[in-house]
């Protein structure tokens, strides 16, 4: 499979990948993404230390992620049930 050598910018350094060309979009919006969240977070409080920038965005980042899982599972298991009773509703019809 084909794959685009890039660059992306976090922080003060250059990061060498290889991506698939479909991905190059999404790869560099993540990338554009954490820089925001460093400025903000330099803004915010101060910070100067990149390793510390980038520790409070990766920490920010899991979060985010826990919180979107739960959501996911909360809605799969919505789903499940209505399809249940969906199901249970064309039973009882046939």
């Amino acid at each position: 499979m084909e794959t685009l050598a890039i660059r992306v910018k976090i922080g003060d350094r250059e990061y060498p990948m290889r991506v698939k060309p479909e991905d190059e979009a999404k790869i560099r919006h993540a990338g554009k993404l954490i820089n925001e969240k460093m400025r903000k977070y330099k803004a915010e409080f101060g910070l100067d230390d990149a390793t510390d920038l980038l520790a409070m965005v990766a920490f920010d980042c899991m979060v985010e992620s826990l919180e979107t899982n739960e959501v996911n599972a909360e809605d799969s298991e919505h789903i499940q049930r209505s399809l249940s009773h969906i199901s249970a509703l064309l039973t009882k019809a046939v």
